[in-house]
């Protein structure tokens, strides 16, 4: 047997939706209201400041990481630059030794090694 929501509950005499709608809060008076209400502008005002605070803040990190960041690409260009030419330095140096090495000594013939 299915039973639905609208049926009637066992152990009430409304319909068992009813039974299960959430309780209503006691009214609180108009003082109260206003106060609450005040309070929490209040806190609104007081949340803005320190979300704009705290956007001030990471904006400021930022641009210091920015800032970092393009130091450290620059330093890495000028390095990167420098390696390039002790490559080509190191290139020439030992070419100059594989010509003067060649002369030197003979050709040998070379034997293939089989395994």
């Amino acid at each position: 047997m299915c039973v639905s929501s609208t049926e009637w509950s066992n152990n009430s005499s409304r319909p068992l939706y009813f039974s299960m709608q959430k309780k209503q809060r006691p009214k609180i008076s108009g003082v109260q209201l206003h106060r609450l209400a005040r309070r929490k502008r209040s806190e609104g005002k007081e949340t803005k400041v320190d979300m704009e605070m705290r956007n001030l803040k990471l904006y400021m990190e930022n641009m210091s990481i920015l800032e970092e960041n393009e130091k450290l690409r620059k330093k890495a260009s000028l390095l990167h630059e420098e390696n390039i030419a002790l490559m080509f330095e190191f290139q020439k140096k030992f070419s100059k030794f594989d010509r003067v090495s060649t002369k030197e000594t003979p050709h040998l013939p070379t034997t293939k090694l089989t395994k």
